[in-house]
Formats: structure tokens, sequence, C-alpha cells
């Protein structure tokens, strides 16, 4: 099934869910509608009980995103309250990725520049094919970069890195973005379509629940010690031990075979 929003698309595949962002003619760059586009997306992806892996990409097998949509920036981030509007809704956005509890992974092919890099940073997992280019030009066009994305590439790579990338505005290559560790893996371009499946396919045949948790777990650790929720934490531990998946995947250990995870 195939949804179209715009120029973002929506499909889903058994329980695969799968977001496009679908400007190929610009490298997949994001204009404001496109960025309206993505809570409701994800907010569908997260109702669905039989969708428990999504997958971010871009169309066209050139970038992933490349960026904000520069040919806007006189209509729709000219002055101060048009300015105001755009960050409003693209922080909607980046809200709408922290809000799903469901492993998010980013499949990158291609560009993966300035606001692509923050798409690809609110996933969970970050895949790469070989050919693919990473990079933050804000510096490049006099553009402030905000404090939530700083922390969130601060997070991933550390504050050495994460100056370098700002402060340079360059582009790197796949195997610069794995050594810093923007990146989960790399991967050859004949065998990159096959990697995603292949992950995503057994992301999505384990226990919902225990990633449910897992995801939950890691995301509070990122906090500051004072603003951590562990008893929420806790409970989503619980929860697992007390699930019937539990029951099946202690059942099917014994028994040799794949356990059947319902998510309950």
């Amino acid at each position: 099934m195939t949804t179209t929003k715009g120029k973002m698309r929506s499909e889903i595949d058994g329980a695969v869910g799968v977001m496009i962002f679908d400007n190929p003619a610009r490298h997949n760059a994001v204009s404001l509608g496109m960025w309206e586009a993505v809570p409701a997306i994800l907010d569908g992806f997260a109702a669905d009980d039989a969708i428990r892996v999504v997958v971010v990409r871009g169309a066209g097998g050139k970038a992933f995103v490349s960026g904000a949509d520069i040919s806007e920036f006189e209509s729709a981030r000219s002055g101060a309250a048009a300015q105001a509007h755009y960050e409003r809704t693209s922080a909607a956005a980046m809200e709408a990725f922290a809000r799903l509890r469901k492993p998010l992974v980013a499949s990158i092919d291609g560009y993966c520049i300035g606001g692509g890099l923050a798409v690809a940073l609110a996933c969970d997992l970050r895949i790469a094919s070989a050919s693919s280019r990473f990079g933050i030009p804000a510096a490049r066009l006099g553009l402030g970069y905000g404090f939530a994305g700083v922390k969130k590439l601060v997070d991933t790579v550390g504050p050495a890195y994460a100056r370098e990338i700002l402060f340079t505005a360059r582009h790197y290559d796949a195997d610069a973005a794995w050594r810093m560790g923007l990146v989960n893996q790399v991967v050859p371009a004949a065998e990159f379509e096959a990697t995603i499946a292949g992950l995503v396919g057994a992301m999505a045949q384990n226990a919902p629940l225990t990633i449910q948790a897992a995801k939950e777990a890691v995301d509070q650790a990122l906090r500051p010690e004072s603003e951590r929720d562990l008893g929420h934490v806790q409970a989503l531990v619980e929860r697992c031990f007390a699930s019937e998946d539990y029951t099946e995947g202690r059942t099917a250990f014994m028994q040799k075979r794949r356990p059947l995870f319902r998510g309950r």
C-alpha cells in the first residue's frame, strides 16, 4: 500500500513502514510542505500495530535528503515570521521522529546533507551505501544551526567531530562518516538493498516489546541523570517478562524453532 502526500510517500510492506522523501529532481531537498507531511506519516505508522519497523529513505537513487529546499528561502524563510513558522514546522517533524516508539532505520543512498543529516540522526540506525556523502553546510550559507540539532550530532559523534563537521562545512565520504560514528554500517552498492532488507526483516521478527523497552532505555540514558524516568523503563522491562511473547520466546527456544512474537 502506497500513500502520497505532496512530495512525501509512505508505503507498508508487511511489518515494515517506509517513509520516502520524494523530490528526486532536487535531490530530495525538503520543502515546507514535506516537513508538514512527516508527522502524519510517522503517527500513522505508530498507530498501526502491524508495523514493527520504520525505514526512512529518499527517492531516485542519488540522495537520501540533500537538505532544505533553498529555492523556497525567499518565500518560506525570508522574514522573521516566515522563518519562525518554518522552524516550528520542521521542529514538529523532528518531534514526530522522537515520539515514535518503533525502531527507525535510515536507508542512506547518496547525499545526506544538512537537514538530511538531521533526519538521519533522528533514526535509531543509519545504513549507508558506499557512494553516500555527508555534511552540514550551514557555515557556508550563514544559517544558524539550532541546539537540538547540535546536541543530536554531539551525542552521536562527540564534540570534537561535531565541531569539525559544523566549522568546516565540508562533505565527508561514507568511510569517513563510519569512522566518526555517523553511520552504523557502510555497504557496497550491489549489496545495499539486500542488506537493508535483511536487517529490517530480522528486526521485524524480534520481540517488539523488548525492542521498545530497549529503545526507551537508550533514550533515557542520553538524558541528564536528573531528567531520567527510570521507573518508566522498569515498567517496560516488567511488561516484557509478563507478556505472552516471553512465554513464546522460551517455548520456541526449547523446541528449537523460530519464535512468533505478537507484541503482547
